[in-house]
């Protein structure tokens, strides 16, 4: 491993320290995830380079679940959304 690669590895395995357990799904499961919550907070943000997507995040039983789609959620109407400028998690 170059001093670039191993540079990187650290951050991420930092980066992944810090933010704890993070579960990606897919849209559908996170949708019930929601359905599950019955004040569910959402963080929402638009993401991609090339391809545009938008990305969300909730907490449920004290795991943090993350989707993205290309087609914006209808979320519940009594969840609390926060509107991000960008949401990152570790690969």
């Amino acid at each position: 491993m170059n001093g670039g690669a191993a540079a990187y590895a650290a951050i991420l395995a930092q980066a992944t320290k810090a933010s704890g357990v993070i579960v990606r799904v897919k849209p559908a499961d996170f949708l019930a995830i929601l359905a599950r919550s019955d004040t569910p907070l959402i963080i929402a943000a638009r993401g991609g380079i090339f391809t545009k997507h938008h990305q969300y995040m909730t907490s449920y039983k004290g795991i943090a679940f993350f989707t993205k789609s290309t087609d914006a959620f209808q979320l519940p109407r009594h969840a609390e959304v926060v509107v991000a400028e960008k949401i990152w998690i570790p690969d």
